[in-house]
C-alpha cells in the first residue's frame, strides 16, 4: 500500500500522537516540523499510493469531518455513525487485502482513519517505535489539553459575567438568583425586627463553598468539560492501543516466537508485550489520564500529590529510554493512588471562608485558581459526581479484556478521600458550629425587640430562637451535601440526627430551666392530669395538621372532662405563690421555645420528606450498594421520628402554660374563701384579687403575643375560665352567709374575668361568657325565695350538680327563709 521508505521514528509515531487527539487540538504549527516527503502531507497527516508508484493525495486539514465532537455542524455521534465509506486519502488507492477490509469494515470513518496510520506503521516496522513515542509524549498532551480546557473556560465565564453585568447595568436591576442565606437572615423585617440567628452560625465555609454556591457548580461544570475532552483522546488511545498489539502480535509470530497474550490489564513496562508496543498499552494511556486527573483534582481540592508527582516523573523518565534513581516502589510500577493528602488549610473559627490556602501548596499547575478561586477540602462534593459520571464512561468504552481497569482508581482515589478527609471534616466543623450555636448565652433568649403581631415566617418576623434557627441553617446545609454526592446520604444523615439530638437534649434542658420544681410540671408529669388534658377539646389546636385528631368525644363529655380537670387542680389548693413560675421572662421562654421547637420540627419533617434515596447507578460498589438499599428507607422515618420528639417537647411548653394560667387562677380566686361577702354598700370595683388577676392576664398576653400563634394564646389563656368559674362555685360552700350586696359584687368579678378574657384576639368569648355566665346565674340563685329556687330546680335539674344545690341552701342569707324540709323535697326534685 505504500513505500517501504526509511521514516524517522519520532515523525511516523507523531502523527499517530496527533491523530489520538480530538482534531480540534490539532493545530497546523506541524505543517513545518516533522514533515516527511512521501510519506506525510504539509499538514502533517499520512499521504499513501498505490504499490505501483500510482496517485497519491492529501489528507484531512484541521477542519475535516473527522472532528471528534463537532464538525461542519454534526455532533461527536453523528461523526461516529457507522459508515461502509473509507477516509478520502483511500479513494484512489489500488484495491488490496487492507483496502477491501475498510470498504466492508462497519466501523465510524475516524476509527477507519487510524487503523489507515497504524496499518502504515506495521509495514514500515516502527510499531515499537511509535508506541514509545506515544509514551514519551502522552503525559505533556494531556496535561496541554486540560490546561488549554481550563484557560478557554476561564475565557468564556470572564465573558459571560461581562455580559451577565451589562446586562444588569442596562436593566438597572439586580440578580434572579437565590438570595444568599446570610444575607437573607440578616435583613430587616417589614416591622423593623432584626433576624440575627446569622451571627451564630459558624459556618466552615463561605457562601460560594456551600453546597450550591458558585464555587462547587464552578468545579462541576469545569471537570465535566474537561473529562468530555479526555474521553475523547482516550478514546482513540483505545483504538489505536488495541490495533498496535494486534499488529505486535502477528510480528511475533511472522517470527515463530512463543506466542505473547497481549491485553493484559496489569501494564507492566518491563514486560514483553510492552517492549513490543514501545511500552505503550490501553492500561498505560488509561494510567497517564487518571493520574493527571488525579492531580488535577488536588490543586482544586489544595491537597499535595507528592507520591503520585513522583510517581509519574518515573513512568514517563523509563519510558522514554532514560535512566532515572532507582527508587523502591513497593512493587507497584502501575498508576500509583497513594497521595498524601495534607491539610492545605485549617477551619478558621469566627471567618466562615472555609480551608485556607496553604502557602506550601506550589502555585504552579493546571490554572485552576482562575476559575474556581476558592479552592479546598470541601470541593470534594462537586468533585464527586463528575468523576463518577468519567469512570463509567471510560468503563463502556473499554474493550471486555481491559473491563477491570475501569473498576478502581481516579473513582477510588475520590471515594477514600471523601470517606477519610470530607466526611470526618463535615462532622467535625459542622459539629463545633451547632455546640456553638446552641451554647451561646443569646442562643435561648427570647427576642427583646419582638413584634406586635406574631409572624408566620422568620422573613416576616417569626421570633424562633437564635440557636434554633442557626441549627436549622446548618441541618439544611449538611443534606445539601446529598444533592452533590447521594452514594454518602446515610453518613450526612446520620450526621444531622446526631447534631439534631444533641440541639433537642439542649432544649429539654433550657425548658426544664424553667419548669424544675413548679406546680404546673410536677401536675404534667402525673398521668391522670396528662391524659385529662389529652381529651380536653382544645387539645385539637396542638395536633399537627396533617395527623389525626388523638379525640373525638361529644359536647357532653368535653364538658364532663373540664369539670373533672377542674376539679383535679381544685384539689391542689391552697396553692403557694412560690409553686408558681413568677417571672414572666421564664413564661415568654416557654412560649417561644414551643414555637421555635414546632418550626424546626417543621422543617426536619419537610427535610425527611424531600430526602431521596441513593440510586443504583450511583453505587459505590455492590455491596455497599446492598447496604444502600438496606438503610435508606429508614432515613425519612428517623427524621420522622425526631420532629415528634420536637413536636412533643414543643406541645409540654404549651401545656405547662396552660397549666400555669389556669394555677395563677385559681392562685387568685382561693381568696374568695377568706372574705365575708357581707356588703354594707354597693362596690363600683371589683375585688383587689380580681383587679390582679386581670391585670396579670392582660400583661402576660401582651408578652406573649409575638412568640406564639393564636391558636396557641387561645388554648394557653383559654383554660382560665373553666376554673376560675369552677373555683367561684365551689367557693359558696365554704362562705357562712352572703348579702344580697355580696351576689353583686361577685357577678361584677365574674364580668371583669369576662371582659379580660374576651380583650384576648384569639380566645373564644363565646365560649368565655357561657362558662361565667353560670357563675353569675348560679349566685343569683341566692336572691330567689325558697319556691322559685324550687322551680328553677325543677327546670334545670342538670345545669349544676346536686351537692352545688345543696351549697345554695346551706349559706346563711339575711331575709331568706329556708323550710326545714328543703333538702328533702330538692332531694326529691333531683331523684335523689
Amino acid at each position: 500500500m505504500v513505500d517501504n521508505e526509511e521514516v524517522p521514528a519520532s515523525t511516523a509515531a507523531g502523527r499517530v500522537v496527533n491523530s489520538m487527539q480530538p482534531l480540534s487540538r490539532r493545530t497546523r504549527s506541524i505543517k513545518g516540523d516533522n514533515h516527511i516527503d512521501g510519506l506525510v502531507t504539509a499538514d502533517g497527516f499520512p499521504k499513501t499510493s498505490s504499490v505501483d508508484g500510482g496517485s497519491s493525495f492529501d489528507g484531512p486539514d484541521d477542519d475535516s469531518s473527522l472532528d471528534m465532537r463537532e464538525s461542519d455542524g454534526r455532533t461527536r455521534k453523528d461523526s461516529k455513525s457507522i459508515s461502509r465509506e473509507i477516509p478520502i486519502f483511500l479513494s484512489c488507492a489500488a484495491p488490496d487485502e487492507f483496502i477491501d477490509s475498510m470498504i466492508k469494515a462497519d466501523a465510524p470513518l475516524n476509527v477507519k482513519y487510524l487503523r489507515t496510520l497504524v496499518q502504515c506503521l506495521s509495514m514500515l516496522g516502527k510499531i515499537a517505535a511509535a508506541g514509545a513515542v506515544i509514551c514519551q509524549r502522552v503525559r505533556p498532551t494531556i496535561h496541554d489539553v486540560i490546561t488549554s480546557k481550563i484557560k478557554a473556560y476561564t475565557e468564556e465565564a470572564s465573558k459571560s459575567s461581562t455580559d451577565k453585568a451589562a446586562k444588569r447595568n442596562s436593566d438597572g436591576s439586580h440578580s434572579d438568583g437565590p438570595i444568599p442565606r446570610f444575607q437573607m437572615l440578616k435583613q430587616k423585617t417589614k416591622n423593623g425586627a432584626s433576624v440575627m440567628a446569622a451571627q451564630l452560625v459558624v459556618s466552615p465555609i463561605s457562601p460560594a463553598m456551600a453546597p450550591a454556591g458558585d464555587a462547587q457548580r464552578a468545579a462541576g461544570q469545569l471537570l465535566r468539560s474537561i473529562f468530555e475532552c479526555l474521553l475523547d483522546i482516550l478514546e482513540n488511545h483505545i483504538i489505536v492501543g488495541d490495533l498496535l498489539e494486534e499488529k505486535s502480535t502477528s510480528e511475533v509470530d511472522n517470527i515463530n516466537t512463543p506466542h505473547i497474550t497481549y491485553g493484559d490489564p496489569s501494564w507492566n513496562p518491563d514486560s514483553e508485550s510492552s517492549q513490543a508496543t514501545g511500552g505503550f498499552s490501553v492500561a498505560f494511556s488509561l494510567s497517564v489520564v487518571q493520574s493527571e486527573c488525579q492531580q488535577l483534582l488536588c490543586e482544586i481540592l489544595r491537597a499535595t500529590p507528592e507520591a503520585a508527582t513522583a510517581d509519574a516523573a518515573i513512568q514517563t523518565a523509563r519510558l522514554a529510554n532514560k535512566d532515572p534513581v532507582k527508587e523502591k516502589r513497593d512493587g507497584s510500577e502501575g498508576l500509583s493512588f497513594a497521595f498524601r493528602i495534607t491539610d492545605a488549610a485549617t477551619s478558621v473559627p469566627n471567618e466562615g471562608q472555609g480551608w485556607r490556602r496553604n502557602s506550601n501548596v506550589p502555585q504552579e499547575g493546571y490554572g485552576t485558581a482562575s476559575v474556581i478561586p476558592d479552592q479546598g477540602i470541601f470541593l470534594a462534593a462537586s468533585v464527586y459526581r463528575p468523576v463518577f459520571e468519567f469512570m463509567n464512561k471510560i468503563g463502556s468504552m473499554l474493550p471486555q479484556k481491559y473491563s477491570q481497569l475501569g473498576s478502581d482508581g481516579l473513582l477510588a482515589f475520590v471515594n477514600n478521600f471523601l470517606k477519610e478527609h470530607f466526611l470526618p471534616a463535615i462532622f467535625v466543623d459542622y459539629r463545633k458550629c451547632v455546640q456553638q450555636a446552641i451554647s451561646s448565652p443569646a442562643a435561648f433568649r427570647p427576642r427583646v425587640n419582638a413584634t406586635l403581631v406574631y409572624g408566620s415566617s422568620v422573613e416576616h418576623g417569626r421570633p424562633v430562637l437564635q440557636g434554633l434557627l442557626a441549627v436549622d441553617i446548618i441541618a439544611k446545609e449538611v443534606l445539601g451535601w446529598v444533592q452533590l454526592m447521594p452514594n454518602y446520604a446515610i453518613e450526612l444523615v446520620e450526621y444531622v440526627r446526631t447534631f439534631l439530638e444533641r440541639t433537642h437534649e439542649r432544649c429539654r434542658a433550657s425548658y426544664m430551666e424553667a419548669v424544675l420544681e413548679k406546680q404546673s410540671y410536677i401536675l404534667l408529669s402525673r398521668n391522670d392530669v396528662e391524659s385529662l388534658m389529652r381529651l380536653e377539646p382544645a387539645n385539637i389546636s396542638l395536633q399537627n395538621s396533617t395527623s389525626q385528631p388523638e379525640n373525638n368525644v361529644t359536647d357532653a363529655e368535653a364538658a364532663e372532662v373540664e369539670i373533672e380537670l377542674s376539679d383535679l387542680l381544685l384539689e391542689m389548693c391552697p396553692i403557694k405563690q412560690e409553686n408558681l413560675i413568677h417571672d414572666d421572662q421564664k413564661l415568654i421562654l416557654l412560649a417561644s421555645l414551643s414555637d421555635s421547637l414546632e418550626y424546626l420540627a417543621d422543617s426536619v419533617e419537610r427535610l425527611g420528606e424531600s430526602f431521596v434515596c441513593p440510586t443504583t447507578s450511583m453505587s459505590r460498589n455492590h455491596s455497599q450498594h446492598s447496604q444502600h438499599s438496606r438503610s435508606s428507607n429508614a432515613i425519612p422515618k428517623g427524621l420522622a421520628s425526631l420532629a415528634n420528639e420536637y413536636r412533643r417537647l414543643a406541645i409540654d411548653c404549651v401545656r405547662v402554660l396552660r397549666l400555669e394560667m389556669q394555677l395563677e387562677a385559681i392562685y387568685h380566686m382561693q381568696e374568695m374563701t377568706k372574705r365575708e361577702y357581707i356588703e354594707d354598700q354597693d362596690a363600683e370595683d371589683p375585688d383587689d384579687f380580681i383587679i390582679s388577676l386581670t391585670t396579670q392576664i392582660a400583661r402576660r398576653d401582651e408578652e406573649m403575643a409575638p412568640y406564639i400563634t393564636e391558636s396557641k394564646r387561645n388554648y394557653v389563656f383559654g383554660g382560665i375560665s373553666s376554673v376560675a368559674a369552677n373555683a367561684s362555685i365551689k367557693a359558696l360552700a365554704q362562705m357562712k352567709s352572703i348579702n344580697l350586696l355580696g351576689v353583686q359584687q361577685i357577678c361584677r368579678n365574674s364580668v371583669a374575668l369576662e371582659q379580660a378574657l374576651a380583650a384576648i384576639p384569639s380566645i373564644d368569648s363565646e365560649a368565655v361568657q357561657q362558662r361565667l355566665d353560670r357563675v353569675r346565674t348560679f349566685y343569683e340563685l341566692l336572691n330567689l325565695p325558697f319556691e322559685s329556687l324550687l322551680g328553677f330546680i325543677a327546670e334545670h335539674e342538670y345545669l349544676f350538680s346536686a351537692k352545688e344545690y345543696f351549697s345554695v341552701l346551706k349559706v346563711n342569707v339575711p331575709g331568706r327563709e329556708i323550710p326545714m324540709d328543703a333538702e328533702r323535697r330538692i332531694s326529691q326534685i333531683l331523684g335523689h
